[in-house]
């Protein structure tokens, strides 16, 4: 039986996309999957050095606008501004991908304040107010797409994972909120739930492991117990990302997508 192959290539062309976290791993391979359908990108992380490497590397290998933002979102000041330099640089906004974060967790009683605190401005508040600032020019033109990075914890927090099964679990309650408020307006916003992913957080535990594996055997052994044998590829999450931020994805709205090889055992 004949079978015909259809590719289907996804373009963001003269779009503008805000991606915080965007210098490392994950972002830097949203930015990365952007940048090359087309897409015009702020990359928005705290160490100019790294973003300057980032941007130049992106800006080697692909088409579409780059440009790195150095601010601390924790801070409602620096949200403003990264906003409103993105704009100054690219243009309207079309995109957000609300991805900065790390993974703090550990046993409840021993979680201050302090990082309660800290985890809550980083991965929650940031998002809020940059959805805050964009998404009134996004309804007057009618056209957006929002995507808040969360991870498998926020439908399946286990022990220890304060704070940021907590944290994450508010993204996603925020992204479905929005996702309703936004739908009349083709505003559209969505989750991304990491499950384990290659990134340098991944790459810092090898460097702490005293077994001196190499790189690749420390990936491929860590990698052994997941439902697909393997950990995942900050590719094919980025592959996800751009799909939802482009016109192909313009009747997905208020999902909490896992991209976790089958590993969150909550739908």
């Amino acid at each position: 039986m004949y079978k015909e192959e259809v590719e289907l290539e996804i373009r963001m062309d003269g779009r503008n996309a805000i991606i915080t976290g965007g210098s490392l791993g994950l972002g830097k391979a949203i930015a990365t999957e952007f940048a090359r359908s087309g897409a015009n990108v702020a990359l928005v992380a705290r160490r100019q050095e790294t973003l300057d490497e980032a941007k130049a590397e992106i800006e080697k290998e692909n088409g579409g606008k780059v440009v790195a933002i150095a601010a601390d979102i924790r801070l409602a000041a620096d949200c403003e501004r990264v906003v409103a330099e993105a704009e100054a640089s690219l243009g309207a906004i079309d995109i957000l991908v609300n991805n900065a974060g790390t993974s703090q967790r550990g046993p409840f009683l021993d979680v201050t304040d302090e990082l309660w605190q800290d985890d809550l401005d980083l991965k929650l508040f940031a998002s809020i107010r940059l959805c805050r600032l964009v998404i009134p020019g996004m309804r007057d033109r009618r056209w957006g797409r929002i995507i808040n990075v969360l991870n498998v914890g926020a439908k399946m927090p286990g022990a220890e994972g304060a704070p940021t099964a907590v944290s994450r679990a508010a993204g996603m309650a925020l992204m479905k909120v929005l996702a309703n408020e936004g739908a009349p307006h083709n505003v559209l916003v969505n989750g991304m739930l990491v499950g384990k992913i290659r990134s340098n957080q991944w790459e810092r535990l090898h460097a702490a492991d005293p077994r001196g594996l190499s790189l690749e055997e420390w990936y491929a052994d860590t990698g052994a117990d997941q439902p697909m044998g393997r950990l995942g590829l900050p590719e094919e999450f980025a592959n996800m990302a751009c799909f939802l931020a482009s016109d192909a994805g313009s009747y997905i709205n208020g999902a909490a997508i896992n991209v976790d090889g089958g590993l969150c055992n909550v739908v």
